[in-house]
Formats: C-alpha cells, sequence, structure tokens
C-alpha cells in the first residue's frame, strides 16, 4: 500500500542512519525482517489492532515474540525503536519499513535486487551468465530471486528496482496484441 510506505519511509530512514552509525547493518536487517514477520502474522495483527492492550503491553508481546536469544537478540536500539512505533501507532507498517531498510542498505551497498520471473527453471549457469549481464548493465552488483511463473509462456521477466525488462513470450505477444490495435 502506498500510503503505509509513506507512513514507513521517515521510520526506515531513521533505523537506517542509526544501522550505519553503529556498523550493525547486518544486524538491524535481521532484526527488522524477524520483526516484520512476526507483525504480519494474522494473530499479531490482532493484537496490534486490539484497542485493550496498552502500549507498554503491545511492546512486551511484539519483543517477547521476536526478541530472540544470544545472538540472534534485538539490541536496546531495536528494542527502543519497537517502542517508538508502538507509542506512535506504527507497528503494522513494519513489514514496508524492513522492505525501505533492505533497499537502503543495498544502495549503500552498491548493490541491487531483481526478482527474476521465468517460465521454466534456470540452470546455474545461464543464471549466472544473466546475473553477469545485468552487473554489466546496471554497474552494481546484482542479487537475484528466481520466481517460476508458467504464464510467461517462455522466457523471462526481470525487475530490477523500477526498470522491468520483459523478455518473455507473454509479453511479446502482449506488445504484438498493442501493435495491431494500434
Amino acid at each position: 500500500m502506498a500510503e503505509n510506505v509513506t507512513l514507513a519511509r521517515p521510520y526506515a530512514e531513521a533505523a537506517f542512519q542509526l544501522a550505519k552509525g553503529n556498523n550493525a547493518l547486518s544486524s538491524w536487517s535481521t532484526a527488522l525482517n524477524r520483526l516484520a514477520t512476526v507483525t504480519a502474522n494474522p494473530e499479531m495483527e490482532a493484537c496490534i489492532s486490539n484497542p485493550l492492550l496498552a502500549p507498554e503491553q503491545l511492546s512486551r508481546l511484539c519483543l517477547d515474540v521476536a526478541g530472540g536469544t544470544g545472538d540472534v537478540a534485538l539490541s536496546v536500539e531495536q528494542q527502543d525503536f519497537v517502542r517508538v512505533l508502538v507509542d506512535n501507532e506504527r507497528l503494522f507498517v513494519l513489514p514496508e519499513i524492513a522492505g525501505l531498510f533492505e533497499d537502503l542498505k543495498a544502495g549503500h551497498e552498491g548493490t541491487k535486487h531483481a526478482e527474476i520471473s521465468s517460465a521454466f527453471a534456470i540452470d546455474d549457469t545461464a543464471l549466472k551468465s544473466l546475473i553477469a549481464d545485468l552487473e554489466r548493465r546496471f554497474a552494481c552488483k546484482v542479487v537475484a530471486t528466481v520466481t517460476l511463473d508458467p504464464e510467461l509462456i517462455g522466457g523471462v521477466r526481470i525487475a530490477v528496482g523500477d526498470e522491468v525488462i520483459d523478455a518473455s513470450v507473454r509479453g511479446k505477444l502482449a506488445a504484438m496484441a498493442t501493435a495491431l490495435k494500434n
């Protein structure tokens, strides 16, 4: 939802600046993704929207569920971040905060994320070649996620940020249909 992204952006930027300042981008990334998973759970969503739960109770519940122990325990700053989100009634935008944080982290590290949809499984050699081509095109390191989408009929559809490269049979058929209508 665009509105949720707008609400999440300042929190994601604040978390990113704090994490970068403490040289803790990786631990913040892990923590935010874990918190996003917890808050996206339907039972937790019900708790977040429950007006009978006091902010302290909601903070404690979220921290107890996502807190972890040992190496995966939330830092004091991360716990405070959760409390700020609860106090400002923004806990529900944690999935968007996590996504925006990952975008900021990738930009800082000089990487981009590519979502590759393919009609058929891509073997390792072809995938490495495709990623190398994308890295040349975008002049940065590319981390790819591959999903199968049989509706593409053949070929691939690649999304890197706002740019989409549609080399699928379905996309070419749609382009041909549009050209014929005009």
